[in-house]
């Protein structure tokens, strides 16, 4: 009888080498994906920049909204009127000098 020599096994062999491979894959995919931490970290980050600019957007809405208001038919803010008179129109008064 001759002494039998161990073969690897290669069936077994491609089966691991496989599994590793998907495994390499999906934990890759997973971290660096469309849909991996990374992208879910930025998605967070540019959510938090967008609050803060939609918060600053609504405090100009506001300013925009009482300045309106300031001029409108029911409401009449005297120094406001006399304000964008001088500075869309170009009024001065009478008694007052211009230095540029």
């Amino acid at each position: 009888m001759t002494p039998k020599t161990a073969k690897p096994a290669l069936g077994a062999l491609i089966y691991f080498a496989a599994a590793f491979s998907l495994a390499t894959y999906f934990t890759f995919a997973a971290v660096q994906g469309d849909y991996g931490v990374f992208r879910r970290a930025e998605i967070v980050v540019l959510a938090r920049d967008l609050d803060v600019q939609l918060s600053q957007l609504k405090s100009e809405v506001a300013e925009m909204e009482n300045l309106t208001k300031r001029l409108s038919d029911t409401y009449l803010d005297l120094d406001l009127l006399d304000q964008q008179a001088r500075d869309v129109l170009g009024l001065l008064r009478a008694d007052e000098i211009v230095v540029r």
